[in-house]
Protein backbone atom coordinates (compact mmCIF):
# COMPACT_ATOMS: atom_id res chain seq x y z
CA UNK A 1 0.00 0.00 0.00
CA UNK A 2 0.99 3.53 -0.93
CA UNK A 3 1.35 4.51 3.03
CA UNK A 4 2.75 1.68 4.57
CA UNK A 5 4.05 2.77 7.78
CA UNK A 6 3.64 6.65 7.81
CA UNK A 7 3.00 8.04 10.52
CA UNK A 8 -0.24 10.78 9.68
CA UNK A 9 -1.52 13.01 12.01
CA UNK A 10 -4.82 14.27 11.34
CA UNK A 11 -6.36 17.44 13.27
CA UNK A 12 -10.66 17.59 13.22
CA UNK A 13 -10.21 13.64 13.15
CA UNK A 14 -13.60 13.37 15.05
CA UNK A 15 -15.74 14.73 11.89
CA UNK A 16 -15.79 15.66 8.71
CA UNK A 17 -12.90 16.19 6.00
CA UNK A 18 -10.71 15.11 9.22
CA UNK A 19 -12.80 11.50 9.51
CA UNK A 20 -12.82 11.04 6.23
CA UNK A 21 -9.35 11.86 5.78
CA UNK A 22 -8.00 9.27 7.98
CA UNK A 23 -10.49 6.15 7.35
CA UNK A 24 -9.13 6.76 3.59
CA UNK A 25 -5.21 7.21 4.74
CA UNK A 26 -5.79 3.86 6.71
CA UNK A 27 -6.70 1.96 4.23
CA UNK A 28 -3.41 2.79 2.33
CA UNK A 29 -1.16 1.62 5.01
CA UNK A 30 -0.69 4.97 7.24
CA UNK A 31 -0.69 4.81 10.96
CA UNK A 32 -2.70 7.21 11.85
CA UNK A 33 -3.17 9.88 15.29
CA UNK A 34 -6.31 11.31 15.37
CA UNK A 35 -6.78 15.11 16.97
CA UNK A 36 -9.86 16.77 18.02
CA UNK A 37 -11.61 18.40 20.89
CA UNK A 38 -14.06 15.56 21.70
CA UNK A 39 -12.72 12.81 22.99
CA UNK A 40 -15.35 10.50 22.18
CA UNK A 41 -15.53 11.67 18.52
CA UNK A 42 -11.60 10.96 17.76
CA UNK A 43 -11.91 7.69 20.20
CA UNK A 44 -14.26 6.23 17.77
CA UNK A 45 -12.84 6.96 14.62
CA UNK A 46 -9.65 5.56 15.77
CA UNK A 47 -11.49 2.52 17.07
CA UNK A 48 -13.18 2.14 13.85
CA UNK A 49 -9.51 2.01 12.11
CA UNK A 50 -8.36 -0.80 14.41
CA UNK A 51 -11.51 -2.76 13.54
CA UNK A 52 -10.55 -2.50 10.14
CA UNK A 53 -7.33 -3.90 10.46
CA UNK A 54 -5.56 -0.58 10.95
CA UNK A 55 -3.35 1.41 13.62
CA UNK A 56 -4.73 4.58 15.17
CA UNK A 57 -4.80 6.81 18.17
CA UNK A 58 -6.75 9.30 19.56
CA UNK A 59 -5.42 12.63 21.44
CA UNK A 60 -8.61 14.94 22.78
CA UNK A 61 -7.09 18.53 22.97
CA UNK A 62 -7.62 22.12 21.34
CA UNK A 63 -5.14 22.96 18.81
CA UNK A 64 -5.04 26.40 19.79
CA UNK A 65 -3.35 24.97 22.82
CA UNK A 66 0.26 25.36 22.49
CA UNK A 67 1.46 23.08 25.47
CA UNK A 68 -1.42 20.46 24.57
CA UNK A 69 0.25 20.37 21.30
CA UNK A 70 3.80 20.11 22.05
CA UNK A 71 3.15 17.01 24.00
CA UNK A 72 1.15 15.36 21.51
CA UNK A 73 3.63 15.70 19.36
CA UNK A 74 6.18 14.25 21.84
CA UNK A 75 4.29 11.49 22.47
CA UNK A 76 3.56 10.48 19.06
CA UNK A 77 7.22 10.43 18.24
CA UNK A 78 8.01 8.82 21.21
CA UNK A 79 5.47 6.17 20.39
CA UNK A 80 6.14 5.76 16.24
CA UNK A 81 9.79 7.03 16.19
CA UNK A 82 8.95 9.38 13.27
CA UNK A 83 5.94 12.17 11.81
CA UNK A 84 5.54 11.48 8.04
CA UNK A 85 2.58 13.83 7.47
CA UNK A 86 0.47 16.42 9.02
CA UNK A 87 -3.08 17.47 8.02
CA UNK A 88 -4.26 20.48 9.58
CA UNK A 89 -8.44 19.99 9.15
CA UNK A 90 -9.70 21.50 12.23
CA UNK A 91 -11.69 24.23 11.83
CA UNK A 92 -15.42 26.01 12.28
CA UNK A 93 -17.14 29.09 11.45
CA UNK A 94 -19.21 31.25 13.54
CA UNK A 95 -22.67 31.50 13.39
CA UNK A 96 -23.10 34.87 13.14
CA UNK A 97 -21.21 35.80 9.61
CA UNK A 98 -21.13 39.64 8.93
CA UNK A 99 -18.60 42.14 10.49
CA UNK A 100 -21.15 44.11 12.75
CA UNK A 101 -22.80 40.66 13.64
CA UNK A 102 -20.15 38.64 14.56
CA UNK A 103 -18.99 38.66 18.52
CA UNK A 104 -15.19 38.91 19.46
CA UNK A 105 -15.54 35.88 21.52
CA UNK A 106 -16.35 33.64 17.62
CA UNK A 107 -13.76 36.16 16.06
CA UNK A 108 -10.91 34.34 18.53
CA UNK A 109 -12.18 30.77 18.47
CA UNK A 110 -12.65 31.24 14.38
CA UNK A 111 -9.28 31.97 14.17
CA UNK A 112 -7.74 29.41 16.56
CA UNK A 113 -9.39 26.57 15.29
CA UNK A 114 -8.38 27.69 11.55
CA UNK A 115 -5.64 29.45 11.68
CA UNK A 116 -3.34 29.63 15.35
CA UNK A 117 -3.96 25.57 15.69
CA UNK A 118 -2.46 25.00 11.92
CA UNK A 119 0.61 27.16 12.89
CA UNK A 120 1.40 25.52 16.20
CA UNK A 121 0.57 21.83 14.96
CA UNK A 122 3.13 22.63 12.35
CA UNK A 123 5.44 24.20 14.35
CA UNK A 124 5.83 21.55 16.60
CA UNK A 125 6.38 18.38 14.01
CA UNK A 126 9.03 20.49 11.51
CA UNK A 127 11.95 19.55 13.75
CA UNK A 128 11.14 16.16 13.62
CA UNK A 129 10.37 16.51 9.88
CA UNK A 130 13.84 18.39 9.40
CA UNK A 131 15.66 15.98 10.97
CA UNK A 132 14.47 12.98 8.77
CA UNK A 133 15.25 14.75 5.75
CA UNK A 134 11.63 15.60 4.96
CA UNK A 135 7.64 15.34 5.21
CA UNK A 136 4.18 16.37 4.31
CA UNK A 137 2.52 19.63 5.55
CA UNK A 138 -1.48 19.40 4.19
CA UNK A 139 -3.78 22.50 5.30
CA UNK A 140 -7.36 22.50 4.47
CA UNK A 141 -8.44 25.87 3.68
CA UNK A 142 -11.78 27.33 1.72
CA UNK A 143 -12.76 28.67 -1.21
CA UNK A 144 -14.29 31.17 1.10
CA UNK A 145 -10.60 32.54 1.61
CA UNK A 146 -10.14 33.04 -2.10
CA UNK A 147 -13.28 34.97 -2.50
CA UNK A 148 -14.67 36.35 1.07
CA UNK A 149 -18.26 36.77 1.24
CA UNK A 150 -21.01 36.48 3.52
CA UNK A 151 -21.54 32.60 3.15
CA UNK A 152 -18.13 31.98 4.44
CA UNK A 153 -18.42 34.73 7.06
CA UNK A 154 -15.90 37.55 7.83
CA UNK A 155 -13.90 35.72 10.71
CA UNK A 156 -13.78 32.16 8.50
CA UNK A 157 -12.45 34.08 5.15
CA UNK A 158 -9.79 35.91 6.94
CA UNK A 159 -8.61 32.86 8.89
CA UNK A 160 -8.82 30.49 5.82
CA UNK A 161 -6.93 33.07 3.26
CA UNK A 162 -4.06 33.55 6.15
CA UNK A 163 -3.75 30.14 6.12
CA UNK A 164 -3.54 30.11 2.69
CA UNK A 165 -0.89 32.54 2.99
CA UNK A 166 0.72 30.38 5.49
CA UNK A 167 1.09 27.27 3.21
CA UNK A 168 3.22 29.35 0.63
CA UNK A 169 5.29 30.88 3.48
CA UNK A 170 6.06 27.49 4.49
CA UNK A 171 7.14 26.26 1.17
CA UNK A 172 8.79 29.45 0.94
CA UNK A 173 11.20 28.77 4.24
CA UNK A 174 11.77 25.45 3.99
CA UNK A 175 12.69 24.86 0.34
CA UNK A 176 14.82 22.40 -0.21
CA UNK A 177 14.37 20.76 2.64
CA UNK A 178 12.49 17.69 1.33
CA UNK A 179 9.72 19.29 3.25
CA UNK A 180 6.55 19.81 1.00
CA UNK A 181 3.56 22.04 2.32
CA UNK A 182 -0.03 21.79 0.27
CA UNK A 183 -3.70 24.03 0.72
CA UNK A 184 -6.44 22.25 -0.47
CA UNK A 185 -9.05 24.13 -1.01
CA UNK A 186 -12.57 22.64 -1.51
CA UNK A 187 -16.03 24.80 -2.34
CA UNK A 188 -18.99 23.80 -0.22
CA UNK A 189 -18.80 20.30 1.31
CA UNK A 190 -21.36 18.59 2.75
CA UNK A 191 -19.95 18.45 6.50
CA UNK A 192 -21.44 19.41 10.01
CA UNK A 193 -19.74 22.78 10.06
CA UNK A 194 -22.78 23.73 7.08
CA UNK A 195 -25.06 23.49 10.31
CA UNK A 196 -23.67 26.40 12.09
CA UNK A 197 -24.97 28.28 8.99
CA UNK A 198 -27.65 31.31 9.37
CA UNK A 199 -29.60 28.97 6.65
CA UNK A 200 -28.50 25.69 6.91
CA UNK A 201 -28.51 23.85 3.35
CA UNK A 202 -31.56 21.54 2.73
CA UNK A 203 -31.16 17.47 1.93
CA UNK A 204 -31.53 18.66 -1.81
CA UNK A 205 -28.70 21.59 -2.13
CA UNK A 206 -26.49 19.23 0.23
CA UNK A 207 -26.98 16.59 -2.41
CA UNK A 208 -24.99 19.08 -4.92
CA UNK A 209 -21.87 19.81 -2.86
CA UNK A 210 -18.65 18.02 -2.73
CA UNK A 211 -18.34 15.04 0.33
CA UNK A 212 -15.85 14.49 2.82
CA UNK A 213 -15.02 11.75 1.19
CA UNK A 214 -14.02 13.60 -2.28
CA UNK A 215 -11.93 15.87 -0.53
CA UNK A 216 -10.21 12.99 1.41
CA UNK A 217 -9.30 11.81 -1.83
CA UNK A 218 -7.49 14.46 -2.86
CA UNK A 219 -5.86 15.08 0.35
CA UNK A 220 -4.07 11.55 0.90
CA UNK A 221 -3.35 11.71 -3.35
CA UNK A 222 -1.24 14.59 -2.52
CA UNK A 223 0.12 12.10 0.09
CA UNK A 224 0.75 9.40 -1.91
CA UNK A 225 2.63 11.33 -4.38
CA UNK A 226 6.52 10.59 -4.90
CA UNK A 227 9.23 12.66 -2.60
CA UNK A 228 10.34 14.24 -5.76
CA UNK A 229 7.06 16.03 -6.14
CA UNK A 230 4.66 18.56 -4.71
CA UNK A 231 1.12 20.03 -5.23
CA UNK A 232 0.72 23.27 -3.27
CA UNK A 233 -2.40 24.13 -4.07
CA UNK A 234 -5.34 22.02 -4.96
CA UNK A 235 -8.95 23.60 -5.46
CA UNK A 236 -11.69 21.53 -5.46
CA UNK A 237 -15.12 22.60 -6.66
CA UNK A 238 -18.42 21.50 -7.15
CA UNK A 239 -19.26 20.43 -10.72
CA UNK A 240 -22.53 22.09 -10.42
CA UNK A 241 -22.70 25.35 -8.99
CA UNK A 242 -25.85 26.05 -6.97
CA UNK A 243 -27.83 29.36 -6.22
CA UNK A 244 -26.71 30.53 -3.12
CA UNK A 245 -28.85 33.82 -2.85
CA UNK A 246 -31.34 33.53 -0.31
CA UNK A 247 -28.88 32.53 2.17
CA UNK A 248 -26.92 35.63 1.34
CA UNK A 249 -30.13 37.82 1.99
CA UNK A 250 -30.68 36.10 5.68
CA UNK A 251 -27.44 38.32 6.71
CA UNK A 252 -29.20 41.07 8.96
CA UNK A 253 -26.65 42.72 10.07
CA UNK A 254 -29.02 45.72 11.24
CA UNK A 255 -28.95 43.37 14.74
CA UNK A 256 -25.39 44.60 15.59
CA UNK A 257 -26.87 48.29 15.56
Amino acid sequence: MALDNKVCIVTGGGSGIGEATALRMAREGAKLVLVGRTKSKVEAVAEHIVELGGTSSAWALDVADHDAVSEMVSGVKDDFGRIDILVNAAGHSSRNRSLLTVTPQEIRAVLDSNLVGTIYCTQAVIPTMLDAGGGTIINVSSLAGVTPGLLGGMAYSAAKAAVNNFTDFLNAEFKNTGIRASVVIPGEVDTPILDTRPVVPSAEARATMATAEDVAEAITMIAMLSAKTAVPELIIRPTNMRDHSNEWESRSWEAAQ
